[in-house]
């Protein structure tokens, strides 16, 4: 148990936010986030359009495929945020996970598919995190239904 003077040390310490003088704990000082750029364009972004995505698909913007099928195509993220990014997009444009509907249920299943395939040969043997952004608040910047793969390093738990 701690003594009374101990404890109060402690709560004084957490009360500054100088955490750094608590010998023995892991704790460390936590600066305020900022948001990043993709969270400022997200917030500026708005469905509706054509997307980067729809010219790549249409191989109107260079891009150097990882994975290409009927449905899908795969390539790496331009702004990696771990040392294997990338994306899987499908060809048919959904804005959003939650605009998709019930005729989109094999395609959804099939991208997952693909991202695993494609982590596998990227060498994601140790794992890998899927991410889809939806919305504003999911930090969507482009309005095309896109799945983030990462992998290649220990990821960090939460992620936002």
């Amino acid at each position: 148990m701690y003594s009374s003077r101990k404890f109060m040390y402690f709560v004084s310490l957490l009360h500054i936010g100088n955490l750094s003088k608590c010998n023995g704990y892991n704790f460390k000082k936590t600066t305020p986030r900022t948001m990043s750029d993709e969270v400022n364009k997200a917030l500026a972004a708005s469905p509706g359009g054509d997307t980067i995505f729809g010219k790549i698909i249409r191989k109107e913007i260079p891009c150097d495929f990882i994975y290409e099928d009927d449905r899908c195509i795969a390539f790496h993220d331009v702004k990696a945020q771990a040392p294997v990014h990338f994306l899987v997009v499908p060809k048919k444009p959904i804005k959003m996970l939650s605009t998709a509907d019930s005729s989109d249920e094999l395609l959804l299943g099939h991208l997952l598919l693909v991202a695993s395939k494609v982590a596998k040969l990227q060498g994601l043997d140790k794992g890998f995190r899927t991410v889809i952004n939806n919305g504003k608040d999911g930090a969507q910047s482009v309005y095309h239904l896109h799945i983030h793969v990462l992998g290649g390093r220990q990821l960090g738990w939460p992620p936002g």
